[in-house]
């Protein structure tokens, strides 16, 4: 097998794996809670599964559900903490409350300040906004520029509200896990939701 093909297949295991995550923590929050045998259930789920413990979102929930567990002790407010940001992966956290709901774990926190002359967008996902034209029309329109993936001139990841069905995860997609890399690496783009955006946009009008 070439360098290639091995590269390739092992993307593949990573992407199902992911897969499976994003279902074991959609498991785990059905109810509505969070116990001890459940996160620590994650924290073994992940150990097992070496291939994604340092690739987002596992990494996160690896972290939390680590440092959470340190002291052997799963407080009332480190539950709620961990359901939230299961929720916020899963897309089961926005306050629309509607299915298909995208990512909003890697959210820019706090939430940026937006300025659209100079600026380069990059926008992912569905928008209840309107097409993928309309949105880009309405950043030309305004002085910013937009580009078809992340790059390190990125100002901003654009979120769209649903899911896009051409994502290569229920949750979210190819763009968002490059802007996390790039966020990671030291890079100025901003990963900001669909909602702050429209906010801003209305904002600068």
């Amino acid at each position: 097998m070439s360098k290639l093909a091995r590269s390739k297949n092992a993307m593949r295991i990573q992407d199902r794996l992911i897969d499976e995550l994003i279902g074991v923590c959609r498991g785990v929050i059905a109810d509505g809670v969070i116990d001890e045998s459940e996160a620590i259930f994650l924290g073994q789920w992940i150990e097992t599964h070496r291939e994604v413990a340092d690739k987002w979102p596992a990494n996160v929930v690896y972290v939390r559900v680590t440092e959470m567990l340190k002291d052997g002790i799963l407080s009332s407010g480190e539950r709620a903490e961990l359901l939230d940001t299961l929720r916020d992966l899963t897309g089961e956290g926005s306050p629309l409350q509607e299915p298909n709901q995208s990512t909003t774990l890697p959210l820019t926190r706090p939430e940026p300040d937006v300025t659209f002359p100079g600026s380069t967008f990059c926008l992912t996902g569905k928008f209840v906004f309107g097409s993928t034209l309309d949105c880009e029309e309405s950043i030309a329109d305004i002085g910013g520029a937009v580009v078809s993936s992340p790059t390190q001139d990125t100002d901003f990841l654009v979120i769209g509200e649903f899911c896009s069905p051409d994502w290569v995860h229920t949750t979210f997609g190819r763009a968002i896990e490059r802007a996390i890399e790039l966020r990671d690496q030291g890079q100025k783009i901003k990963i900001i939701s669909e909602r702050h955006w429209v906010d801003a946009m209305a904002a600068h009008g």
